[in-house]
């Protein structure tokens, strides 16, 4: 038993690297981690309060359209009616306050079609979706249809 015990030393040093390690974790969670913290399952319970706090930065389709009742008009009857501008365009409400000095940047047209249109089980049969190889032979979507209604 004499010769299991021999070089404690080693096993003092580890024993104590662990203890100092578990330690430094410890104190460094109590410093990183917020109190509120789980609160509400894995989420910091004051992150709800950070967000209503937020002033949102979108000025609704009625907005859009007081200027741009031209695109009003042609999205009227398109398969695209229900979809709301700033779903494509981003938030524009700086836009509809200051429509002189800040412009919206058109989207990239394959990309954000893509972002609905590409063929995903998730979506459901009804819904129109292509492979964009096979679809368009690496045409833009803006090429054959029309972004606000998209008939050919």
């Amino acid at each position: 038993m004499r010769e299991l015990f021999r070089d404690k030393e080693h096993l003092v040093r580890m024993a104590g690297l662990f203890a100092i390690g578990f330690v430094v974790f410890v104190v460094l969670r109590g410093i990183l981690i917020p109190a509120d913290f789980g609160e509400f399952g894995h989420f910091r319970g004051g992150s709800l309060d950070d967000n209503r706090a937020v002033t949102p930065a979108f000025a609704g389709r009625a907005v859009c359209e007081e200027c741009h009742d031209d695109v009003a008009a042609e999205r009227v009857d398109g398969a695209h009616s229900a979809v709301g501008c700033e779903a494509c365009h981003g938030a524009l409400a700086s836009h509809a306050v200051e429509p002189s000095e800040v412009l919206p940047e058109l989207p990239e047209a394959t990309s954000l079609c893509l972002s609905c249109h590409r063929i995903s089980v998730a979506r459901p049969e009804w819904f129109p979706q292509v492979e964009p190889d096979e679809h368009s032979e690496g045409e833009a979507c803006d090429e054959c249809h029309l972004p606000h209604n998209p008939g050919m």
